[in-house]
């Protein structure tokens, strides 16, 4: 394995302010913008704010709310400080945001409106205090000089720096590569906690892939669309960090993208790097492109060889234009893309690229540049990382992909067992994903864990919706699978109930769809269940008796 020199993570961050001062830095589309300066600003009162509340390095602050402006400056105070954040994605059911905040140890919550409202500070009796992603405002202290810190902020940013303050003035905690930056959760519950612990060698490293990759397509005050979640590694690495650092001028999408909501901000802030889960390309495709080929005649057209060049090249420029028209290229991943969407982008000649990543490798694994894509592969190992398949015959015959590298986690926080299983002797992180490797590029065959993809790329485990779901009346067995990007209940009812009430199978399915519109509440909005289908024999099982899952999925 090489030998990098790792540098400091938050020396780069100071960096770029120190070089970007009066740029445009983040700004929440069609609300208001911070320039970089404005952000050094921020980080200040937040240090002074932690300090005051005793914060100390290495202790976790927790992050829960939606893109903004505000989220990211919270999260650079954070790590600029020596703390460790703890995004929290702003979908998860209240009890989930409760188990994680404490189950991590945070001290203190940015939070957003939206969230705060379902939260109960009664049920975080760790924290020191709430702080509001709207204004920084004190929702909860429970420490006297925290508060008396909020009251008199820009007394104390005064008195810190009396005459002005200037980029000079920047001084962040020097960080170590093995040093942990970051404490994410790919899941809402921490009944089995996977609170993946991300180093800051691993974001480093995949900010330094990123400027290998697209650095040639971005330069200062360029322009990009935030609008996967912060929480998420993909978005925070490549919509966020990365142009951080390099003095580009970052856009929040706010709201829930709507189609029509996305289309107008592609088309004002025209993005230079564009980054997607397969759904929203999958929408524009369905929307824009398929209703114009579907015409007999342009079908026929199409299979002419000048004719056909010039279609393909109308319809291409078509959705470029859809996009923004001012990318270098579209990169999707997080899920996987529809073969037949992914076969005509590459008929038309489109520019995008598939990758492949996961939470514990913060999250890059594999790319391929546009111009390198395999229809149906993912990529090669990226710079910093070795790729490897656990398989006699890894081109032909699918096998676990193992990867290491700077990108990869120190191991789940407070869960030695799923760390020792995840990571062996030698490094290598076990992603529990089947590929293959042709020519050096993956193909992913399947997964060989059980956690569900949903359309936005959130992370769906499905045994905590079965756990929920079997504690419900006539529930004998249960399976959460996956049909057409929803999630369906796959129920064997108690025999012996169902006998003993003398129950009609009428009877059955309205108790069932009661159950679920009972279960889905406790869920959070992508992990709902839509409907329940009842299985007229009991699963088939292994010698250990658990269910054969991949006989339904």
């Amino acid at each position: 394995m090489e030998t990098v020199q790792v540098p400091s993570y938050n020396k780069m961050i100071q960096q770029s302010i120190h070089e970007h001062w009066y740029l445009d830095s983040m700004t929440d589309y069609g609300v208001y913008t911070l320039q970089y300066k404005d952000v050094a600003r921020i980080i200040e009162k937040m240090h002074i704010l932690f300090e005051h509340a005793g914060i100390q390095k290495g202790d976790k602050i927790a992050l829960c709310g939606r893109n903004q402006s505000r989220w990211g400056a919270a999260f650079l105070s954070i790590l600029t400080y020596g703390a460790v954040a703890v995004p929290i994605l702003h979908e998860f059911h209240p009890s989930q945001v409760h188990d994680i905040v404490n189950h991590s140890d945070a001290k203190l919550l940015f939070v957003g409106d939206k969230v705060w409202p379902k939260l109960n500070a009664e049920e975080m009796p760790n924290l020191k205090g709430v702080i509001s992603l709207v204004d920084y405002g004190l929702l909860v202290s429970r420490n006297d000089k925290l508060t008396f810190a909020r009251e008199n902020l820009n007394r104390l940013f005064g008195e810190k720096f009396p005459r002005h303050f200037r980029p000079e003035h920047l001084d962040y905690h020097k960080d170590q590569p093995d040093e942990m930056a970051v404490l994410n959760y790919t899941s809402g519950t921490t009944s089995n906690s996977k609170g993946v612990m991300i180093p800051y060698r691993a974001l480093w490293s995949n900010c330094d892939f990123a400027a290998h990759v697209f650095g040639h397509a971005m330069k200062q005050g360029d322009k990009v669309l935030s609008m996967l979640p912060l929480a998420h590694t993909y978005g925070m690495a490549f919509e966020f960090t990365y142009e951080f650092m390099y003095g580009a001028h970052i856009n929040f999408l706010t709201k829930v993208a709507s189609p029509t909501i996305l289309l107008k901000a592609l088309s004002d802030v025209k993005p230079v790097v564009l980054v997607v889960v397969p759904l929203i390309i999958e929408k524009v495709v369905r929307k824009s492109v398929l209703p114009k080929i579907q015409d007999l005649k342009v079908r026929m057209l199409m299979d002419l060889p000048v004719i056909g060049d010039r279609i393909r090249k109308r319809i291409c420029d078509g959705l470029t234009q859809a996009l923004g028209g001012n990318f270098y290229e579209v990169i999707i991943g997080g899920a996987a893309l529809n073969q037949e969407i992914e076969q005509l982008l590459h008929d038309i000649g489109f520019r995008y690229t598939v990758g492949y990543g996961a939470t514990e490798c913060a999250p890059i694994i594999t790319y391929s540049d546009w111009k390198d894509q395999v229809v149906g592969g993912c990529g090669k190992n990226v710079i910093h990382q070795e790729l490897l398949i656990d398989s006699t015959d890894p081109e032909n015959t699918p096998g676990e992909i193992l990867t290491r590298g700077l990108n990869v986690m120190l191991g789940y926080y407070k869960n030695e067992e799923a760390t020792k299983a995840a990571l062996d002797a030698d490094g290598w992180y076990h992603t529990g994903d089947l590929g293959v490797l042709k020519e050096g590029t993956l193909f992913i065959k399947g997964r060989s864990k059980n956690m569900l993809l949903g359309a936005n790329g959130q992370n769906i485990y499905p045994e905590e919706i079965e756990d929920k779901l079997s504690s419900m009346m006539l529930v004998g067995e249960c399976l959460v699978v996956q049909r057409d990007e929803k999630l369906v209940g796959l129920v064997y009812p108690d025999p012996d109930e169902v006998k003993k009430l003398g129950l009609s199978r009428s009877e059955i399915e309205a108790i069932m769809e009661q159950n679920r519109k009972d279960v889905n509440p406790a869920l959070p909005a992508y992990a709902q269940i839509s409907s329940i289908k009842i299985m007229d024999e009991e699963f088939e099982k292994t010698p250990k008796k658990s269910i054969k899952r991949f006989l339904y999925t």
